[in-house]
């Protein structure tokens, strides 16, 4: 499908257009006095809301860091910030229907083809300031419990090629199916005529560049026949737009300003912080070396060198057993941001990585994106100016192929990584380590498991430079779950 793109030719254009945004609630510049906000848009309606998130093409000033295509410090302050104002003054304070971020290997930047990672950043704060309501996983009971945890729709559409080195999903997710940067096969508008036709009123929320957000506006408003004068060029990331729809048909565009200012400082997290503890370790600790301790060791032969890599659990996701939605709850925003402090000084990884956040979360009956481990390690990438980058190539529930991945052909060899992964494959991954140190079958010692209430530990696997193993789980966050807020932080 074709991109209707409005193109602006020359500065009266501009001004014209701008002219046509303040009327409807946007401003004319950075400059000029901004208008009232608008009232919230009403729930009677179905409303299709446009957060723009920031990439190296489209961004305020100090907002991306050039080198890896990431949020900066201010970047990550404004979308905390945005995230009051999307949900009161937008959303009414009345809680959100829906939320469809970009499937960041859809748009690689740099040079180092880094995924863009900013789209769900910039809703992640706003997504715990919702709720959603979900039964156990297992019975008996599956006793329905509410948490401040509302999904991120992140994942491939089953109707279009796959992005360049991205393994073919185990499952596809046609409900939690995200925004493609690229709209191959015009797949965004298909999600999004598929609400239109649906007209469930409520409040949709996509976050995504500009570059897809205005294409997907231009030919919803096409496709509708809604007849909407848009936005004619970027006005920076603080405009929010809305495609209101009545329940007569007729739609209308609002534009909000939030007008945000936000420093430049990584953010401090309000009263109270978490609590620091010392390490108090949930399973054994353990040191295990190998071929060192095993006379029936081999180390392989293709086997990484001077490689120490660093694996944490996604944060707090589960505030009754096996509840989970693919996102982390409130407890978890507050360790996801506070991670940058609480490991200053006890690890320097050179680089940081995850699971691709598209893919289906692991383990439960109903399918979720799981955005979890990404959004839980993205802060400390920020708050460190490091790259980030998303082990997608692979189905991330294969512990021989992350083990390969990771340790394996050199690729991580003389590095220092940070790794957030999915708890309930971090042993097997490490397992699987060990095991090809041995003749298949004849491994005769194992990582030990990794409880389910454990989001602490940090394990530490390292190659040495003769690819000797040594594995310990001695580190710790030192962040006290039982002492992390059930509501999230408010900026």
């Amino acid at each position: 499908m074709q991109l209707y793109k409005i193109t602006v030719v020359r500065p009266l254009f501009l001004l014209l257009a701008l002219a046509l945004l303040a009327g409807c609630g946007g401003s004319s510049g950075p400059n000029a006095t901004a208008p009232s906000t608008p009232a919230p848009l009403s729930a009677r309606n179905l409303n299709l809301i446009f957060v723009v998130s920031e990439d190296l093409a489209y961004h305020a000033p100090r907002d991306v860091n050039p080198t890896t295509a990431n949020l900066t410090n201010r970047g990550l302050q404004r979308s905390l910030r945005m995230a009051t104002f999307l949900q009161r003054q937008v959303l009414g304070s009345k809680n959100v229907t829906g939320i469809y971020v970009l499937e960041p290997m859809t748009h690689l930047q740099t040079t180092n083809n880094h995924p863009d990672m900013a789209a769900p950043e910039t809703v992640q704060q706003f997504a715990l300031l919702n709720h959603i309501t979900l039964p156990g996983e297992i019975p008996p009971p599956n006793v329905p419990y509410t948490g401040n945890s509302y999904p991120l729709n992140a994942s491939y559409a089953s109707a279009v090629p796959l992005p360049t080195g991205v393994a073919t999903p185990a499952a596809y997710c046609p409900s939690c199916q995200g925004l493609d940067f690229s709209d191959q096969e015009g797949d965004n508008e298909t999600l999004v005529t598929g609400i239109v036709k649906a007209n469930v009123p409520g409040f949709y929320v996509f976050s995504a560049p500009w570059e897809t957000t205005s294409g997907l506006m231009a030919n919803i408003n096409k496709l509708e026949g809604y007849n909407l004068t848009l936005p004619a060029s970027y006005a920076g990331p603080n405009y929010i737009y809305a495609i209101s729809i009545a329940p007569s048909g007729s739609a209308s565009l609002v534009t909000f300003n939030t007008n945000l200012h936000p420093p430049s400082t990584y953010p401090v997290l309000p009263a109270p912080p978490p609590v620091s503890t010392p390490c108090a370790m949930q399973s054994p600790s353990v040191t295990i070396e190998v071929p060192d301790a095993y006379a029936s060791a081999v180390i392989p032969e293709n086997i990484n060198k001077n490689e120490t890599l660093y694996i944490i659990r996604h944060a707090d996701a589960h505030p009754q057993p096996y509840w989970s939605d693919g996102n982390y709850v409130c407890a978890g925003q507050w360790r996801a941001l506070d991670l940058p402090n609480a490991l200053r000084g006890k690890i320097s990884p050179q680089q940081v990585y995850s699971s691709d956040p598209a893919q289906i979360s692991p383990g439960f009956e109903n399918p979720w994106s799981g955005v979890a481990p990404s959004l839980t390690v993205e802060p400390y990438a920020i708050a460190n100016n490091l790259p980030y980058d998303l082990a997608a190539s692979f189905d991330a529930t294969s512990a021989q192929a992350t083990s390969e991945f990771f340790f394996n052909n050199d690729t991580f060899s003389g590095k220092t990584v940070l790794l957030a992964w999915s708890y309930q494959f971090i042993k097997p991954t490490v397992d699987s380590l060990i095991s090809s140190y041995f003749q298949p079958n004849a491994s005769p010692t194992a990582a030990p498991a990794w409880p389910p209430d454990d989001y602490d530990t940090v394990w530490k696997v390292t190659l040495d430079a003769e690819g000797n193993l040594t594995v310990n789980n001695a580190t710790c966050e030192g962040i006290d779950s039982a002492a992390l807020p059930a509501t999230c932080p408010r900026f």
